[in-house]
């Protein structure tokens, strides 16, 4: 195995789906580690570096969705896919909105799920290489630190994950102008004009949800990320209405 082999870790309760797993990714180009329990995952997570995690939604112990919200509200910014057996686009929106990246529902596609896994680390490639316009971004009592890739308030950092981080830094670099949904996706995947690795539109919404409950006063009534009727979102580093 290459040790520049993407390394994915998947925890799932079910013996014969992390055996699938494990010998297809790991013919897709994979260091793959597999974990049946929450307890296993932690040990895992505490002992190594991954790439994107793997979370099944629905485990007999510590289900998915509160493995991720545990991770996330402890700072972790680890690419997260949810997999599910449920096809309610709720539990979608539910995953999305406490952190995870990406969600693929059961029964799917190996082939699938390794084109998504493969975007997510591309993508988190582009963003560690694209370079910044600016070393900061000052907006209320935030600065966006492009050079280090933090957000901090007040000098205390604020816990981004990955694909959060791509959208403000892209709404950051191009300040009070108006922005499409599908810009946004492509300005957040590196600039590059694939908007693929951003997920969809939808998901766009969702970040941008996300964000404001981060950094606006009232996320009822955002004033630096505020929506532009019938184009998408401008950000207003001066909070003034568009």
């Amino acid at each position: 195995m290459s040790i520049t082999s993407p390394r994915i870790l998947i925890l799932d309760d079910e013996e014969e789906m992390r055996t699938l797993l494990l010998r297809y990714l790991s013919g897709q180009g994979f260091e793959v580690q597999l974990a049946d329990s929450a307890r296993q995952l932690d040990a895992l997570l505490a002992g190594g570096t991954y790439d994107v995690l793997v979370l099944d939604l629905m485990m007999p112990d510590e289900n998915g969705l509160d493995v991720c919200q545990r991770l996330r509200a402890a700072g972790s910014t680890i690419p997260i896919m949810m997999l599910t057996a449920k096809g309610d686009p709720a539990d979608r929106i539910a995953g999305m909105n406490i952190g995870a990246d990406d969600y693929l529902a059961k029964p799917f596609d190996p082939g699938e799920l390794a084109a998504r896994l493969h975007a997510i680390v591309r993508r988190q490639k582009m963003h560690a290489k694209a370079p910044e316009p600016e070393a900061n971004v000052l907006f209320g009592p935030f600065q966006l630190d492009l050079e280090r890739r933090t957000l901090l308030r007040d000098g205390v950092p604020v816990g981004l994950t990955a694909a959060e981080y791509a959208l403000l830094r892209a709404l950051a670099s191009n300040p009070d102008r108006p922005l499409r949904r599908d810009s946004l996706m492509a300005l957040a995947a590196g600039g590059n004009g694939r908007r693929a690795d951003m997920g969809t539109e939808r998901s766009v919404d969702v970040q941008i949800l996300r964000l404001r409950r981060l950094i606006e006063p009232d996320a009822a009534a955002p004033c630096y990320i505020q929506t532009v009727r019938g184009i998408g979102y401008r950000f207003a580093p001066d909070g003034t209405p568009s």
